[in-house]
């Protein structure tokens, strides 16, 4: 529905925003939170998708990416 298709524009919105400040940095630190909101990004898309295809199918790999999305924070920390 119309909720769905907002969900992913604003999701699509953030991943550019990162993807920006990913590039831009200018330091270490920025570019750290920049991956992190994008992977947060890809989070959500997943669960929207999960969601929208009322399909649980991706939940695992959201599981995963949850458990293993903080590793690379605390190996840059």
């Amino acid at each position: 529905g119309p909720m769905i298709a907002a969900t992913f524009a604003c999701l699509g919105l953030a991943a550019a925003l990162f993807t920006y400040r990913l590039g831009a940095g200018p330091r270490l630190a920025d570019r750290v939170v920049a991956l992190s909101g994008l992977v947060a990004v890809g989070m959500g898309a997943i669960a929207t998708h999960a969601v929208q295809t009322d399909d649980g199918s991706f939940l695992p790999a959201l599981v995963a990416i949850a458990l293993v999305g903080p590793i690379g924070n605390a190996m840059i920390a």
